[in-house]
């Protein structure tokens, strides 16, 4: 049986995949992406169905295409996905749906990869892991299965109707946390919600969206801090986006608690922390409109001035009063969704680009293994990499080095001196 080649594999079909496959094209480098469903499946399967982008549609977006309509829209997920099947055709991509990659491993007759997928084996020259940070949903083991109690990750949540009767409990208040949490209670239900330390920074300020005011202070160029690499961001662009304020979810009806500890005899036990939490998102949202205050004044932009924006809501009696224990059947919660985030699922990748405990071992997207390369990691080269448009700057930059290291092996060395 012959054995596909080619020189430059691209895993997953989302942003990262389809962005990584334009900037090889441009580089007239020969590849194939591979993807286990759809083009951009995570958008359409794995979110709820009112998820629109958390930024605007002028900001996440590719340099090569616009999305239609208005700019300052947040898009709806299947709008973000059509958007990248689209954009896929623009340059004729060649992806190739519904094939899963199972293991890569080095060639042992050879230079290069084996991979094996669903379909077959290809031999590749490199390999790129475009299947982004979102991979393996986390659910802390805190809970057994129990009667009556649904259990579920925020990417298995569609919307209200969907879920048993009764009350819902939300473990994590990022930004899925958030918009479920608020979804939720919007429909009518009763709500509690589990907040952990979070940053919550305005959605907009004197006229400027946040993605726009993270540009002009420099903070999408920012570097991970050593041991701080996520950090859990409460920002909304639902219901044409607007500042996530958990006082105000308070006083809306929602039970805030401090983060989930442990359960026993049908009880969850919270930390203390609720109002330390909330207090430092509070910091980290005023420190937001200092820093932008700071900018215009020094830049002499006139944009309008907003001293409403600084007005905070007076702490809600959850606050005040925590809550450090709950029995869910006596409360009448049927539901627990764990908006807990994901790990990474490297376990296809059997190279040395992999270390002990499964991450990605890499330098701005390089592996440390000659050949593989990643994409849509956080923080790969800045605090955007995970992001739309970071992802595509991402992209060319490990392009570039593929078209430079073949290039190297193309040399074939110092011609015969002339007699």
């Amino acid at each position: 049986m012959s054995v596909e080649k080619v020189d430059t594999l691209v895993v997953g079909a989302g942003q990262a995949g389809i962005a990584a496959s334009e900037h090889l094209t441009r580089n007239g480098i020969p590849h194939l992406v591979l993807e286990r469903a759809r083009i951009a499946e995570r958008w359409r399967s794995e979110r709820w169905d009112s998820l629109v982008a958390n930024g605007p549609a002028w900001h996440d977006r590719f340099p090569g295409m616009t999305f239609t309509g208005d700019p300052d829209a947040f898009v709806g997920k299947e709008g973000v996905a059509d958007y990248f099947v689209d954009y896929a055709k623009k340059f004729n991509a060649p992806v190739r749906t519904g094939v899963a990659v199972t293991s890569v491993t080095r060639n042992p007759a050879g230079p290069g990869f084996v991979v094996e997928t669903s379909e077959g084996t290809i031999q590749a020259a490199r390999v790129i892991a475009a299947t982004g940070p979102f991979q393996k949903p986390v659910i802390p083991a805190l809970i057994p299965e129990t009667p009556g109690l649904t259990q579920m990750h925020s990417t298995a949540y569609r919307n209200p109707a969907a879920l048993p009767p009764g009350g819902v409990l939300v473990v994590g208040a990022g930004s899925s946390g958030a918009q479920i949490a608020e979804e939720l209670l919007q429909s009518g239900r009763k709500v509690w919600l589990s907040v952990g330390p979070h940053g919550r920074p305005p959605r907009a300020y004197r006229g400027r969206d946040f993605v726009w005011w993270l540009g002009v202070l420099n903070k999408w160029d920012s570097e991970a801090t050593p041991g701080a690499e996520h950090t859990t961001i409460a920002v909304s662009g639902a219901r044409g986006g607007r500042t996530v304020d958990f006082r105000r979810f308070a006083a809306e009806g929602m039970n805030l608690l401090g983060r989930t500890q442990s359960f026993a005899d049908g009880s969850l036990t919270f930390a203390p922390d609720l109002a330390a939490n909330i207090a430092q998102g509070d910091a980290n949202y005023l420190s937001v409109l200092d820093e932008a205050d700071a900018w215009v004044a020094r830049n002499g932009l006139a944009l309008p001035e907003e001293p409403a924006a600084r007005d905070i809501l007076p702490d809600p009696a959850c606050m005040t009063h925590p809550v450090l224990s709950l029995n869910l059947a006596a409360e009448g919660i049927t539901t627990v969704i764990w908006a807990t985030g994901f790990a990474v699922d490297f376990s296809w990748l059997k190279t040395n680009a992999v270390d002990e405990a499964g991450r990605p071992r890499h330098l701005r997207g390089i592996g440390a293994e000659p050949g593989i390369y990643f994409l849509g990691q956080p923080y790969q080269t800045r605090r955007g990499s995970s992001f739309i448009w970071g992802v595509w700057h991402d992209a060319k930059l490990v392009a570039d080095h593929i078209a430079i290291q073949r290039s190297y092996l193309a040399y074939d060395g110092p011609g015969t001196p002339a007699a």
